[in-house]
């Protein structure tokens, strides 16, 4: 996965995309959870590969894994 994800602050402001690419994961991402499978993806984007794909639902999975997560209390209102 290393390999294919590339993390540059000179490439699209250091948002992770798919090495070699201007495409973002988060495209990637959108793309999954609008409903799109891999082959429709790879061809409204024909330099993806499977394995682009798989590396960047695995870039995914682990940010998320080790996001740390604070709970908020409830919003206070202010006194009018």
């Amino acid at each position: 996965m290393k390999s294919r994800i590339e993390v540059n602050p000179n490439i699209l402001l250091g948002k992770p995309v798919i090495a070699g690419t201007r495409i973002p994961v988060y495209l990637i991402l959108n793309l999954l959870a609008s409903g799109y499978d891999s082959k429709r993806i790879i061809e409204a984007y024909p330099g993806l590969t499977e394995e682009d794909i798989r590396a960047a639902l695995e870039y995914a999975e682990q940010r998320m894994r080790y996001e740390e997560v604070h709970v908020l209390g409830p919003a206070e209102v202010p006194a009018s």
